[in-house]
């Protein structure tokens, strides 16, 4: 017996050492850990109240724009960039005010409302900002900014959309021969991505594949290109 109280005392002691030497880094490891839980935790809640805040805004941008309410959505939209800049119904409530305020005739804001989405904007929002902002662009015949738009890299399931605008726009500048290769571009990755079973990003304009195929060969007709 006495020699397992002795063996106990050993240990006790070795767990005491050891507590003196690394008691204090193992606290702070733990607290550390707590920390990151809670900070993460607390990250989360607000990520999902700021999208629950959101949604409501955005339910009213909606409903101003349905009603043609041109100073409710401009409102509206601009609460949503304001406060709720980094959900995406910041991007999302841009577009939408966008469409709305050309419809209305407000070009210059519905310019400002695509730069927002193309400089804050994710991916497949930022690509949809750029082919609009070069559409308008397009309108105003400002050529050259509206081409700079579509430079750069695409998402996937938009590089025939972007190939399709740089060849209306070099087709409006009057340089045929450029603007046929953009078109055939257009369609060579279009009937890849069909080949692929991939669908392309045209639900945003309401468009199937097949609809968008029969675009394309009609503008290449239009320039002699027709196979």
């Amino acid at each position: 017996m006495a020699t397992y109280d002795l063996e106990e005392q050993e240990q006790l002691a070795e767990i005491k050492t050891w507590w003196k030497q690394h008691g204090n880094l193992l606290i702070n490891m733990l607290t550390a850990v707590a920390l990151v839980v809670i900070a993460w935790q607390g990250w989360s809640w607000y990520q999902r109240n700021q999208a629950a805040q959101a949604s409501l805004v955005y339910n009213v941008l909606q409903k101003a724009v349905v009603d043609k309410d041109s100073q409710r959505t401009k409102a509206a939209s601009g609460e949503l960039l304001e406060k709720f800049g980094s959900t995406s119904y910041a991007a999302l409530g841009a577009l939408t005010t966008a469409k709305a305020m050309i419809d209305a005739g407000d070009v210059k804001t519905a310019k400002l409302q695509l730069l927002w989405v193309i400089e804050h904007g994710r991916d497949e929002l930022r690509d949809v900002a750029r082919l609009r902002l070069a559409a308008v662009l397009l309108d105003e015949k400002d050529f050259v900014q509206a081409l700079q738009q579509l430079e750069g890299t695409v998402s996937p399931g938009f590089e025939a959309r972007f190939a399709d605008n740089r060849g209306d726009i070099l087709s409006a500048q009057g340089k045929s021969a450029e603007a046929l290769a953009a078109y055939q571009g257009a369609l060579a990755r279009l009937d890849d991505a069909n080949s692929k079973g991939r669908n392309l990003a045209q639900s945003w304009q309401g468009q199937s594949n097949a609809v968008y195929r029969e675009l394309l060969q009609q503008k290449l007709d239009a320039l002699g290109g027709s196979k």
